[in-house]
Order: C-alpha cells, then structure tokens, then sequence
C-alpha cells in the first residue's frame, strides 16, 4: 500500500512538531510519523509503580508524541549560544530571531511568563567567582515549563495539529526512499510506503543510530560529533541554590588539567527526581541511561544534573553512538540498569551498598538505582575529569564534593552524527531535510523546534506558499 503527501515529517519530536506547526493550513498534505505512542498512552512502568525499568520496545519516556522532551525538565534556553549548532546553518542574527519566535510560540500554547537567569549583577558575581575557581560560566535566561506543564503544552499542540495534518503514532520509519537523487518517501517497519515529495527527519536522539545508518547507506557525509557521556549528580538542593537560585540552568565548562578533556553541567534540576531511560537499539539490544526532571508542582530535597565529559574520536574510529552504548552497558551488566554510588565510595575505592546508601543525608529520588562501583564502568580519564569538575564546582557551592553526594551513571547524550546539510538543512539528496537532536543540528527543546520552523518555511517558499499563522484560539488555555 502506498499513501502519498506532499511532506512526511518522521519524528514527533519538538523538531517534527514545529515544522507541522508552520505547514498546517497551508495547503500542503503532510503526515507526522511517530514510532511510539500518543501522549496519553506514553505510561512508563518505573515511573507510575516505582518498579525497575522493564526495558520497553519503545521507552515511553524517549519515544512518543513530543519525543523525549514531553517527559523532560523542560527548559526553554533563550539563549544562541546553549542548545546546540543551528547558528552555524543559519547565522546568529537568524538564530536569535527564530529562538524568540518559538518561545512566543510556546508561551501562547501555555509556557510561563516567568524568565529565570535575567538578575545581571549575580550573574557577573557567579561569572566572577567561576573563573577562580578555573570554570567558564554561560550565562542563559531559561523559561522553565516543568515536566508536568511541557505535557500540556504538548496536548494543546495535538488538539490544533490533528485535524490540519495527518498524525500516525506507532508507526516506525524503516527505510528512506530515494528515485534519481531526489527523496521519494519512507518505507515503514511494517513494509508501507508513504510517498512525499518532501521529507523531513527528525528522529530525536534515540533515533540517531537509525539515521546514521540510512546516511551510509545512501552515501551522505557524516561529521563525527564528540559523544558526551558521564554521570548525573544528585545533593541537597540547599547546596546549589546559591546558583539555582540566581540561574535555574547554571552552565559551567572545565578543561580537566590531567588530560584537557572538555566537562560540562547539564539539565540542571533543582528541587527534582532522577529518572531512567531506555534506548532501543538497531540490532535489536537496549540500554539503560539515567536522566532527570524537575516538576512545575512535585518538589523534593534535591537537586540533580549532569556532569558530561566530551569526547572527540579520530580515524579510524568512526562509531561514536557505539561507544556511548557500550559503557552505559557496562553499568546495566553490573547492576541490572542504573548505578548509583556515593561520592564518598568511589574516593574511598570501594562500592557503595544499600546500607551505605542509607547512611548518608541525600535520599536517592531514584530508588531501583542498583548500588555499586562507577570505577568499574567509565575509563580512567573520563573519571578524573569528573571527579575534577566537582572539586571544582565545590568552590562555588561548597558541599557539591561532599561525601555524601551521589552519581548516577550512566548518562549519555546521542547526538554523535552530524549530516552534511545546507544553510536550510536539506542534504545533497533533493528535498530530503535533517533536523532536531538526531541529526547533530541542535542539543535542546528550543533550537530543535526552531530547526523544523527553518525547514518548514523553505518547503513553503519552494511551493510558493505563505506560513499561516500557527497559533489559534482554541488551542491556547
């Protein structure tokens, strides 16, 4: 059977979303794929009954309409220089235009009005005191949605989507398909092919293998992303809150001095829960990562984020992804999923225990977290680096190298492939488009859904269409 649109977007993702949003009514036929379910069936098990990650075919939590960001913390950084590689397609001066066109856009669908990161003096306090202590702060302004409110904003979308285009969850791309050098559509697992003239991927991170393997097959270039990988903190919020406070998102960068390798901070969380997910994976074997959120209502004690090494791989070695899947394995062989350990263990050089555990004044918001040994699972300098980074951070936030710290691991971010694309981020095969966190464009909610807008205008401008106005009444609060 053969269905034929003028676009097919592959991808519900934030990225998918934005370019449905621009395309709807505009007099083009389009169908949105989506390998996982629809928000209201997106049920992780783990999470609603506090039982250990049953490793679902797709993970509820990273595959689904809105992709991994329905369930994430959901910061919106208003910021061109934090979320990823868009300004180099599209320049700054384009950049910071399309970040405050999404974020009017999410604001309308329901986002806060509330900035966090604008008080500028303690700004240039925390900038200051981060230099002696030899980190780069980024400074961001961040809209948080909480996971809870991204959820709603979601739906909303849904509501004002789905009867402009045509919307297909539980429907997984299995090939592209090219005829002359030009894209001719997709070709689903279950052996349909959806015809379009235009195609849009934007597969999110946990389809990033996938579409590293659809860009080899058809013969399109990839730069090799430096896969970043390390562990996720969690600490009594009190500790971070002379930073949390001033900047919920609180950037910092370290170049480690035993082997210069690049650290950085991630999704900060105050006052959130550590989560799990799973990644499925081409030949068919899954891992188990670890993430976190923070709620717009739900409250805890802590406060979590991720501390990520980057790291860069030279010929021959040109499988980044592969990389990051086999040490998150290692802490799935170990401990049967996530691996948590006190910091106090790991400097001590022995593994942490359930006991232990309880010992010690943070309460893990992840409680199927297997205790255990991280030295056993990352690489020697991978470690140092981490381990330098919190010492380092502890200048700023004394008590963030406390014994009682705990590191989840492991955290891995997959957007290693970088596709070979134009300003409009179209690849050399015609009409076929890359967007999102999957295809190494972009590294968050805001410049992937700035990415979809950047392609679906280009579509509309070829079809000498005008964008319709995407926001409408009855899909606001």
């Amino acid at each position: 059977m053969t269905d034929n649109y003028d676009v097919v977007i592959v991808g519900a993702g934030p990225a998918g979303i934005f370019a449905a949003l621009e395309l709807a009514g505009a007099g083009l036929s389009a169908v949105v794929l989506e390998k996982g379910p629809a928000l209201s069936g997106r049920l992780c098990p783990a999470n609603e009954r506090g039982v250990t990650c049953r490793g679902c075919n797709p993970c509820s939590m990273v595959s689904g309409w809105g992709g991994a960001g329905a369930f994430s913390d959901g910061k919106l950084t208003l910021s061109p220089e934090i979320g990823g590689n868009l300004g180099d397609y599209v320049g700054l001066e384009r950049l910071k235009a399309l970040i405050g066109y999404v974020d009017e856009l999410y604001v309308a669908y329901g986002a806060p009005k509330e900035v966090h990161g604008t008080d500028e003096e303690r700004l240039r306090e925390i900038a200051r005191r981060a230099t002696l202590a030899e980190l780069r702060f980024v400074p961001g302004r961040i809209r948080h949605l909480g996971t809870g409110r991204t959820g709603e904003i979601l739906s909303r979308m849904f509501d004002h989507l789905k009867d402009r285009v045509e919307i297909r969850t539980r429907t997984a791309a299995q090939r592209l398909l090219v005829r002359d050098g030009r894209v001719a559509g997709i070709e689903t697992a279950e052996g349909e092919v959806v015809a379009g003239r235009y195609v849009v991927v934007a597969p999110g991170r946990e389809g990033a293998e996938w579409l590293a393997r659809q860009a080899q097959a058809l013969g399109l270039s990839l730069a090799i992303n430096p896969v970043d990988l390390g562990v996720r903190v969690e600490l009594p919020a009190a500790v971070m809150s002379p930073l949390t406070d001033v900047a919920w998102e609180s950037k910092f960068i370290y170049h480690s001095r035993s082997f210069d390798d690049r650290v950085r901070t991630f999704c900060m969380c105050p006052h959130g829960f550590v989560t799990s997910e799973h990644y499925d994976g081409e030949d068919g074997a899954g891992i188990v990562t670890v993430n976190g959120h923070s709620h717009a209502e739900r409250r805890t004690e802590n406060t979590n984020f991720a501390l990520l090494v980057s790291k860069t791989f030279t010929e021959p070695f040109k499988e980044p992804i592969t990389y990051g899947k086999y040490i998150a394995g290692l802490a799935n062989l170990l401990g049967g999923g996530v691996l948590v350990q006190r910091l106090g263990d790991l400097l001590d050089g022995h593994r942490s225990t359930p006991e232990r555990i309880a010992k010690g004044l943070v309460r893990p918001t992840l409680p199927d977290a297997t205790p255990g040994d991280l030295s056993l699972v990352f690489p020697y300098r991978h470690l140092v680096s981490i381990l330098e980074m919190l010492k380092a951070m502890d200048a700023l936030a004394p008590g963030v190298y406390g014994r009682h710290t705990l590191l989840y691991g492991v955290e891995v971010k997959f957007y290693s492939s970088r596709l070979e694309l134009s300003p409009s981020l179209e690849t050399r095969i015609a009409n076929l488009f890359a967007v999102g966190d999957g295809a190494g464009v972009t590294r968050g909610l805001v410049q992937a859904s700035a990415s979809g807008v950047v392609v679906a205008r280009e579509i509309l401008r070829r079809e000498g269409r005008k964008p319709v106005e995407p926001v409408r009444a009855e899909a606001v609060r």
